[in-house]
Order: structure tokens, then C-alpha cells, then sequence
């Protein structure tokens, strides 16, 4: 005989009704994939990159935020290199492949998004040049099977490579020429709703990133730039136990260069190729450096630091 009304039926909440048990982060690597950071240290496992092509040779620097003009096969190739170094090292390399044409800095994904570890805060970038190039990576990470935690909106500007991570309790944000204090007010919220303490630092002007002041090579080492990063920052590293490291007096161009690192594991970096007081300063400090040729791409004002988008790390602490 056939059941009349809905009272009692699974859809309602009676018999085979099964309510989600977990967390949404205890979902991720499950229903959602593997994906999310809480440290700048820990094995490097999947990153988010885009192959540059002919829109950086067809570019006009000024317009588009570059330092000079770009051999962009020379370009690509170098990045074909820093992708077969990550692949050496067992990281996924994730490209975001945009149809068409690309925008002339869609290549720098560190800027499109941030991870945390319940998933990604899509960037809101504050330059023309380089509004709507978070669709991409948006794309991208959903069809990784990422979530996606926020869009920022309003006035907003957020750019990924201002936020970094001190430990999986403290996220440090630089405000200044990319990053507003509208989108640290809309990023403070859900990252404290996960337990995360954020600490805004204010940064010089003339500036670009907080990546570009400050890298973090270890639990217990983080490289700084002398008399530009933040009093605020190196006060939080220094409290949390890390030893600031300040890089050698050397020509700023160079030193840019040299600070463009990305952390490959504790003490553990891909660095450009071409530093060698950097690096002779880096290895002093007990870290391992591996070298990549970025002498073209860095006309376009970022290294690999800021071309590579980190989407997953090793957990220092569990999923919750």
C-alpha cells in the first residue's frame, strides 16, 4: 500500500535520514580534495601556475605594471623550467590554462588566491590591469574540487601574496598598495571563525607584497628585509620563536630577486638563479637551495615566489 503524506519520510528527517557528521574541515581530502595550508614551511605537495605566451610580448609595460619589456618565448621556457623543477620534487603542478588569450599577469598566481586550511579566499587584485584574472583560478579551483571560502566584495582589494602564515593559529596581512583595510575587515572574520588570529601590519610605501619583505623558511626562521618590514611583523615572528634573519646589504634589484623564494620544505627553498651572495647567505643559515633561471621573467616585476599560487602543504596541525 503506498505511504500518504510526507510525515516520517527520510527527506523530513524519520527513518533514513543520515545527518552530515563531520566538520567541513574533516571534509576535506574526502568529499572535497586535498587542498588547504597552515604554514609557509611545510612539504610543498600542489601549486596553481599559468604558462605565460604571446600577450607578454605584445605588452606595454607601463600600462601593465611591468618593469620592462619581455622575450616571452624566453619567458615561457623559464617557466617550463621552475614547473620541472617543482615536478622533481613530487609537487602537482596545476595549471590554470584560460581560454584565449591570457591577460599579460595572469602568470603570477600567488597574487589570485590564498589558501587556508578549510580551502581558498579568492583575490580581489587593486589593478586595473589585472581585474578579472581571478576568474580564472576560480575556475580552476573548483574544478580541482577546492572550495572556494570567499569572494571579496565592495571596495575591496586583496591580493594573495599580502597574507602569509606564522603558524596554523596566526595569519599575518600586509595592508598597503594591493591589500585595503575593507578587505582585511571582510578576511579577519572567517579566518577567525577557524580559530585564526590575524595580525594586519601596515607597509611602505613604494612596496609591492608582504611577500616581498618577508619569507618564512622553517618553523623557527623567517628572511627579512632590512629597514622595510614591518616593526609589527618581526615583533610577531620574533614572540612566536622564529630567528629574523635580515638579508645582506647588496644591490636592491638583485636582493628582490634573491628574497623571491618559495619554501619547498623546512629549509628547503627554489630560489632564483644568479644570487650568489643570497644564496651564500641562505646556505649559512642551514638551508638547502635549488636554482632556476628567472632572468625574463622577472621584467615583469615577480619571480618564483609570486608565479607560483600554493594550494596544499603538509598539515602542522590536524584537520578540524
Amino acid at each position: 500500500m503506498a505511504k500518504s503524506g510526507t510525515f516520517n519520510a527520510s527527506a523530513y528527517g524519520g527513518a533514513g535520514w543520515h545527518g552530515r557528521p563531520d566538520t567541513h574541515g574533516r571534509e576535506i581530502g574526502t568529499l572535497w580534495a586535498a587542498c588547504g595550508i597552515d604554514s609557509e614551511y611545510a612539504p610543498l605537495r600542489r601549486v596553481i601556475m599559468h604558462r605565460p605566451g604571446p600577450e607578454l610580448g605584445q605588452a606595454d609595460p607601463t600600462e601593465q605594471n611591468l618593469l620592462e619589456a619581455l622575450d616571452w618565448q624566453r619567458a615561457a621556457a623559464q617557466h617550463d623550467a621552475i614547473v620541472a623543477a617543482y615536478r622533481a620534487e613530487g609537487v602537482d603542478v596545476c595549471l590554470v590554462d584560460p581560454p584565449g588569450q591570457a591577460s599579460v599577469n595572469q602568470m603570477f598566481c600567488a597574487d589570485l588566491f590564498v589558501a587556508t586550511p578549510e580551502g581558498a579566499i579568492l583575490a580581489r587584485p587593486a589593478s586595473v590591469a589585472r581585474a578579472g584574472e581571478e576568474r580564472w583560478v576560480a575556475r580552476r579551483l573548483a574544478d580541482l574540487g577546492v572550495p572556494i571560502l570567499a569572494t571579496l566584495t565592495g571596495r575591496a582589494t586583496f591580493e594573495g601574496a599580502d597574507l602569509m602564515w606564522l603558524d596554523p593559529k596566526t595569519a599575518i596581512i600586509g595592508r598597503g598598495l594591493r591589500t585595503n583595510s575593507e578587505a582585511i575587515a571582510q578576511i579577519t572574520p572567517l579566518l577567525e571563525r577557524m580559530g585564526v588570529q590575524v595580525i594586519p601590519v601596515d607597509m611602505p610605501f613604494g612596496t609591492m607584497h608582504l611577500m616581498g619583505m618577508l619569507r618564512i623558511a622553517d618553523a623557527d626562521l623567517a628572511i627579512c628585509w632590512p629597514r622595510r618590514t614591518p616593526f609589527a611583523a618581526v615583533t610577531a615572528l620574533r614572540e612566536r620563536g622564529y630567528q629574523v634573519a635580515f638579508l645582506p646589504d647588496e644591490d636592491e634589484a638583485q636582493a628582490n630577486r634573491g628574497m623571491n623564494f618559495v619554501t619547498l620544505g623546512p629549509r628547503r627553498i627554489l630560489m632564483v638563479g644568479g644570487c650568489p651572495v643570497t644564496r651564500a647567505f641562505y646556505e649559512s643559515l642551514g638551508i638547502a637551495c635549488a636554482e632556476t633561471d628567472c632572468s625574463e621573467l622577472s621584467k615583469a616585476a615577480g619571480a618564483i615566489g609570486c608565479l607560483t599560487g600554493v594550494l596544499e602543504r603538509a598539515r602542522v596541525s590536524p584537520a578540524g
